[in-house]
Formats: structure tokens, C-alpha cells, sequence
């Protein structure tokens, strides 16, 4: 059996603040096809960037001083995820990160279902090098070129839990 509708999310933060979202990328899969998708960038709270997490996803302030605060952004996102549990590769980052934004700015968390492509990776595959997105979204047929882009990350996690969720 698979998982036929959820809606795959990915942040990327500007620091080591879990409130510091700076990107979010979403894709939504109604009846097992992705039906939507969505990305933006945040300007995160606080708003400045560690130089290990621009290293990673390549973003800096620059990118993001224009861009709307999380609240304005999640207004866009809630009514494409209404009804759907939420799946991230490693879901405890990206779930605290929700969790910590919403506190951050006094919105009223609706607690969300949660799943962990990263979780279910090691029991679909124990033989794996690692379980890293790239790693496993490979063992599902997709190959991931814009690792660390919150879309693509997304998009590979999405593919991931139309395998193996």
C-alpha cells in the first residue's frame, strides 16, 4: 500500500535558530500524482545568516530582505496542505521548525501530522550507504539536482514517500 496524499515540505534556515526559515518548498501529491507545488523565500527571524548555512543552501540576506515574513508566507501555504499530513526527510528539523516559527510570531500551532521519509529509509533500505535525501532519493529513481534548493529537497522527499511510505 502506498501513501497516496500528504504534502512533502522542506525549510532552510539562515542560522542556528530553528525560527530563522529563510526558504520553504512544498509539494503537494493528491491520489498519488503531484498536483502543486510551492516555494518561497522567507526573511527569517533573526535575520541574519551563519556562514555554514549559506555555504549550504547558497542563500544569503540579500535574498531574503525583500521577502515576506513566515506568517504572510504560511497564509499561502495552509490552504494548499488542508486535510494532509506533512512529510519531511529528517522530521524532527523541519517539524521543530514549524513549531518554533509559529510560537515565534504568537500563531496557534495546529498540530500537524508529521511523517519521516528519513525514518522509513532506514527500514526500506538497511543496506544503504547513508540515508541522506540524495542517497535515498536515488534508491527511489529520482535524481536530485538542486540539493539544499527547499523545492527540490521537497520534490525528492515527495517521490521518497510515494515509494516507501
Amino acid at each position: 500500500m502506498t501513501m497516496e496524499n500528504f504534502a512533502a515540505i522542506d525549510f532552510e534556515t539562515a542560522n542556528n535558530e530553528r525560527t530563522s526559515i529563510c526558504s520553504i518548498g512544498l509539494v503537494v501529491v493528491r491520489e498519488g500524482e503531484i498536483t502543486d507545488t510551492f516555494y518561497s523565500l522567507v526573511q527569517p527571524e533573526p535575520n541574519y545568516y551563519s556562514y555554514w548555512c549559506s555555504r549550504v543552501h547558497g542563500l544569503t540576506r540579500a535574498d531574503t530582505d525583500e521577502a515576506r515574513v513566515f506568517p504572510y508566507v504560511w497564509a499561502e501555504v495552509e490552504p494548499l496542505i488542508e486535510g494532509l499530513p506533512l512529510v519531511a526527510h529528517n522530521k524532527a528539523f523541519d517539524e521543530n521548525c514549524l513549531k518554533a516559527v509559529f510560537r515565534c510570531y504568537g500563531m496557534d500551532y495546529p498540530d500537524y501530522p508529521f511523517l519521516c521519509t528519513l525514518r522509513a529509509s532506514r527500514r526500506a533500505f538497511p543496506q544503504a550507504p547513508d540515508h541522506q535525501l540524495h542517497t535515498v532519493s536515488e534508491l527511489c529513481g529520482f535524481h536530485l539536482l538542486h540539493h539544499h534548493h527547499a523545492l527540490a529537497d521537497a520534490e525528492a522527499c515527495a517521490w521518497i514517500a510515494r515509494e516507501i511510505l
